[in-house]
């Protein structure tokens, strides 16, 4: 799917979604999330699509975050539902069968860091910036920001980070372990776009079964988090994929997955 607030092209089993307002920092106006979110909804049922890459239009920002000319006549009583919107896109990112890459081209500040937050993966050009700076606006991050970040760096950072309203470089946040890898600006988009590829040729159910081991998991309980494990690992033992891969390893071969 394509609009005007963002642009999605495929290239194989891969899905690279842009977001195109770069005369705004590809900051994040109502449209945006929409559009992300039907993008999103749509390949729950696409069959053939593995990976998907998320990055922004332009050389200056991955996602400046919400538009704040907008979110300046935001009422009280239509906040919780700015909230909600965020958070929903933000978890049907999180909880997509397929992996998520955020190419994060530059500031990602915002709802924009909270976008790169919901990616399963990221990877990092060496100007990118990373911050949740809404206490400079007098309210809090509201698409997932104290929640996600926390789980990734930790409450003493996480904390520091948000109550400051600082930003963490690209070199830090690899430190940090926000981000997966810092390239080149120029090999970004080629470096995510290796990766997916490079997933892309796994059995896709193993890989989708992974990521909610991992994603569910670690809201859960260490023995509830053991459990879903194991009745993932069974459940892939009824999949063609299984002695598909099995026989491909044994008889020294290259293996063929249909996601069956």
């Amino acid at each position: 799917m394509s609009s005007d607030s963002i642009i999605e092209e495929r290239r194989e089993s891969v899905a690279i979604v842009t977001l195109n307002r770069p005369e705004k920092l590809n900051a994040l106006a109502p449209e945006t999330i929409a559009a992300l979110s039907a993008t999103f909804k749509s390949f729950a049922n696409d069959a053939e699509l593995r990976a998907v890459i998320l990055t922004g239009a332009g050389d200056r920002a991955f996602s400046a975050g919400t538009d704040l000319s907008e979110l300046i006549h935001v009422k009280a009583d239509a906040a919780r539902t700015v909230a909600d919107l965020g958070q929903q896109l933000c978890n049907q990112i999180e909880q997509s069968q397929v992996p998520v890459i955020a190419a994060i081209n530059g500031i990602a500040a915002g709802g924009g860091c909270e976008l790169a937050l919901a990616c399963h993966l990221r990877i990092a050009a060496p100007n990118a910036r990373f911050s949740l700076p809404e206490t400079k606006l007098g309210i809090i991050p509201g698409y997932g920001g104290t929640q996600r970040m926390t789980r990734e760096l930790g409450r003493a950072r996480a904390l520091e980070l948000i109550l400051t309203s600082s930003s963490i470089n690209a070199e830090d946040a690899l430190r940090l372990g926000l981000v997966n890898r810092v390239v080149a600006a120029a090999e970004l988009l080629p470096a995510a776009e290796e990766l997916a590829r490079e997933i892309a040729q796994l059995a896709p159910l193993a890989i989708s079964a992974c990521l909610k081991a991992v994603v569910r998991g670690t809201e859960l309980p260490l023995a509830e988090g053991l459990a879903l494990e194991a009745k993932l690992f069974a459940s892939l033992f009824a999949t063609e994929d299984m002695r598909e891969g099995t026989r491909a390893f044994l008889e020294k071969r290259k293996p063929v997955f249909k996601g069956k």
